[in-house]
């Protein structure tokens, strides 16, 4: 008889961290997990912080927790793997601890040293002609928004300049976590991309030192580069103790957000498509091209998959406008507290609950919401159009417009967006007909109907899409213990569960609202720069 193959999961998220057990069998099998949430730090001028400490503390507890409930022997877990919110600054020292708070993928306040370094000279799509095509030469794409992480360790260089001069390493999110627990500093090939100072070419694979030369990053606090299968090394003894594991456990390089949300929705070969809404969202078509499109913010990105990239265009904020809805409509219309029971406890425990209360309260509203459209820019938008002062307003209100109409418009506004993303992909990459759905909203049936409807897409779940990423590590946490020998294999561990299909009746008013829906920003561009100028 086999022995038990236990791996833990770490998915570190925008707000909350979720410890997932999984075990390696015929499929990856959830065996149990528990969350905890932490705050973002906003501050003027666009900033928003995280403390790293947050995440380590969110690990102790989480790990201790499903160890308790479990009742399992640490011995047995066999590795540990992460996926993780992308594009952070995390900035250590030689002792390798952060010299100022993480700078998080929403923060904007680096827009002096974005101008400063790419927004002169002569331009194309208003970057700098040279340093766009130098860097879509090397890197297959270009900082070209003022959330890239580039812009941020040029805003400490400007603006911290004690801090600035205590720098190790730059790393992203699960790279300082992988660092603590291992006591090597690295980072896996997407987070490296993501830089946009790593040469993607075929056969390269390294920093590229005429890039940072060009931007002005020192090349020494660039850290060892590793895939996202690799062993980074054993738990040392000191994280092991913290996290109640065993010194030695395996520590594999793991992913970004972007890269293993996919490989957990089964989505791992070549023209598979998926699609993710959790706090921000996006759509990505698997790909053996490096192409990009700097009109629509579309790029062909590095994952996890050594000689594949990720066709990707990001939503800003995707289920972020589902929070919005439940603090800002749906707690005084559909009486979400009606039981006495308190359904916000716990991240699970508020999108599971919430979801059923907001769904059942728009059963009965139309198709198109009676035509109105809800933009779903809340903190401005990447994809197709860059903005940080674009924002979400809803359009066409009437007197007979209720909160159910709002609620329902907002869901399909974040599908259309989704689909004006799909739509500008499928120009360069083909889609599949079949398109994997994944992230907490996907557990909802009406959410899922809707996506089929405005996309004109098969639509698939799996067991757990809200554990996507979580699921994904474990893949890799699989590949690298040799449990399984390749990347399509975990299409195997990955079944899918439910699917739905486009409902023909609904087409025509979508295609109707979806026309409306993309001329809303060009409309309303100048009104966004002025109302929000110094937001």
């Amino acid at each position: 008889m086999k022995s038990k193959v236990y791996v833990l999961a770490y998915d570190i998220g925008t707000t909350g961290t979720k410890t997932c057990l999984f075990e390696i069998g015929d499929k990856l099998t959830l065996v149990h997990s528990a969350a905890q949430e932490y705050g973002l730090t906003l501050l003027e001028g666009g900033g928003v912080e995280q403390d790293p400490q947050d995440w380590w503390n969110s690990m102790k507890d989480t790990t201790a927790q499903v160890l308790k409930e479990t009742k399992l022997d640490p011995s047995e877990i066999r590795g540990i793997s992460f996926c993780s919110q992308m594009q952070g600054l995390v900035l250590i020292d030689k002792d390798l601890k952060p010299v100022r708070p993480a700078m998080s993928y929403m923060d904007q306040r680096a827009r002096e040293e974005m101008k400063k370094g790419i927004e002169h000279g002569i331009k194309i799509e208003g970057l700098n002609a040279y340093k766009l095509l130098r860097s879509l030469q090397i890197t297959g794409a270009v900082a070209g928004s003022v959330k890239d992480p580039l812009w941020k360790y040029k805003w400490v260089e400007a603006k911290e300049a004690e801090r600035f001069a205590r720098v190790y390493k730059w790393l992203d999110v699960k790279d300082y976590l992988t660092t603590r627990c291992t006591g090597r500093p690295t980072m896996t090939l997407d987070s490296a991309f993501a830089t946009f100072l790593y040469d993607s070419r075929p056969g390269k694979g390294r920093w590229h030192k005429g890039l940072c030369k060009m931007f002005g990053v020192r090349l020494e606090h660039l850290p060892d580069l590793v895939e996202s299968t690799d062993l980074i090394g054993g738990l040392t003894a000191v994280s092991a103790k913290e996290l109640g594991l065993k010194e030695g456990t395996a520590v594999f390089g793991g992913g970004g957000d972007a890269s293993l949300i996919g490989i957990g929705a089964g989505a791992v070969e070549e023209g598979d498509t998926h699609i993710y809404a959790g706090t921000s969202g996006w759509v990505s078509t698997i790909t053996k091209k490096r192409t990009v499109d700097i009109n629509a913010r579309i790029a062909a990105i590095v994952g996890a998959r050594a000689g594949l990239y990720n066709y990707f265009g990001e939503q800003e904020t995707s289920g972020k406008c589902l929070q919005w809805v439940k603090d800002h409509l749906a707690l005084d219309e559909i009486d979400v507290y009606l039981e006495k029971k308190n359904v916000t406890e716990g991240e699970d425990a508020v999108h599971a609950s919430l979801f059923a209360f907001l769904f059942e309260s728009i059963k009965d509203t139309p198709a198109g919401s009676d035509g109105v459209i809800f933009t779903p820019w809340l903190h401005g938008n990447r994809c197709p159009f860059e903005d940080p002062a674009a924002r979400g307003m809803f359009f066409n209100i009437g007197l007979d417009t209720g909160k159910r109409k709002l609620i329902r418009a907002v869901i399909e506004g974040i599908s259309f967006h989704k689909r004006w993303i799909l739509e500008l992909s499928e120009a360069k990459i083909p889609a599949s007909s079949t398109i994997r759905f994944v992230g907490g909203v996907a557990r909802s049936p009406i959410i899922c109907q809707i996506l089929a409807d405005i996309t004109g897409k098969t639509i698939e779940t799996i067991e757990h899409p809200q554990n996507a990423g979580a699921t994904g590590a474990a893949a890799i946490a699989a590949l690298g213990l040799g449990k399984i020998n390749s990347f399509g294999e975990i299409k195997n561990l990955v079944p899918s569960k439910e699917r739905w299909t486009p409902n023909s009746a609904n087409k025509a008013v979508y295609d109707r609202n979806f026309s409306v829906f993309k001329k809303l920003y060009e409309a309303n561009k100048t009104h966004y720069a002025i109302l929000n100028k110094h937001r």
